[in-house]
């Protein structure tokens, strides 16, 4: 069987470290070694992966980017690079344009002169956060920061048959994240303060990776929300990291985000929660329960950073 060829954009981030290892038959730094019946690792054989770290690939520069693409002749585009830095974003909106939607433009016109399937990953930031109820993939999205504006016109540059992928709340062994600030806060002493209304569905890059290369290598079309299960506040989250390293959730208080100091100043959406329902209604399955992600993270993170 040929090797079927993906180019990753973005590989030197959190997920996109994690997409190339899940690419290449590797199961990713706490990921779950999986099955083709899971649909996460294991759904075929290893691809040829051409993984483009920001240094190697500005997405930015259309004659770069199409030069990359046109050499690789890519049968599938993972565009994970974007400028996820939310309240940077709000101090620069041309960069963020340029690289979130003008780099997914270049990104799709490579895709569509040269064949090939492209999978873009998206953001809950997309929608303003008032729904009552988990936003499905037919919602209209009404961002209300200069990431999420940036982000969704990245999706406005995706072709009818792409596949666009929204997540949440990301966290995995590399690079920054939630979890990560949680566990350095946690080794000094006194309390740890987090916001208790910002609602989201926390996802981590092991197991996300797979269900992408799962999406990617079977290039299904139209919109996901893909998430772990669950849905929690950065409060709760925050005490269930704590809790995982076996020390005292009630360290952490809850405030409100009006009470952060220094103030944010993207505004966040209230209540981000996804609701998978296209994964349920194509019949995929669903990401594992947040809690067991987590608890496989915090081990790996503790475990590599244990004296040899």
């Amino acid at each position: 069987m040929t090797q079927l060829r993906v180019l990753v954009t973005g590989a030197g981030g959190q997920l996109g470290r994690d997409l190339v290892d899940a690419l290449s038959g590797e199961v990713p730094a706490g990921g779950l070694a999986g099955d083709p019946s899971t649909g996460r690792l294991g759904a075929r054989p290893p691809c040829d992966v051409l993984a483009a770290t920001h240094s190697d690939l500005d997405v930015s520069d259309r004659t770069a980017v199409l030069s990359l693409v046109e050499a690789f002749r890519p049968d599938v585009v993972l565009h994970a690079g974007a400028w996820t830095a939310v309240d940077a974003c709000e101090g620069d909106p041309r960069r963020a344009f340029a690289v979130n939607a003008i780099g997914t433009r270049n990104v799709a016109e490579g895709v569509s002169r040269f064949g090939g399937h492209l999978v873009y990953i998206s953001t809950d930031y997309v929608f303003d956060g008032t729904s009552d109820r988990p936003y499905v993939e037919w919602d209209r999205p009404n961002p209300i920061s200069v990431y999420g504006r940036s982000k969704h016109a990245g999706e406005l540059e995706c072709a009818p048959a792409s596949t666009i992928v929204r997540t949440s709340w990301v966290c995995g062994a590399h690079g920054s994240n939630m979890v990560k600030t949680v566990l350095r806060l946690s080794a000094a002493p006194g309390p740890l303060r987090f916001v208790d209304d910002q609602r989201g569905c926390p996802t981590f890059t092991a197991d996300l990776a797979g269900a992408l290369t799962l999406l990617a290598t079977e290039r299904l079309p139209g919109i996901y929300h893909v998430t772990n299960q669950g849905a929690t506040t950065w409060f709760d989250l925050a005490r269930a990291v704590l809790a995982a390293t076996g020390q005292d959730p009630g360290r952490v208080e809850a405030i409100s985000t009006a009470d952060l100091v220094p103030a944010r100043p993207a505004a966040r959406p209230a209540s981000s929660v996804l609701d998978n329902m296209a994964m349920r209604a194509t019949g995929l399955a669903l990401l594992p329960d947040w809690h067991d992600a987590l608890e496989r993270l915090v081990k790996t993170i503790t475990t590599e950073n244990q004296p040899a």
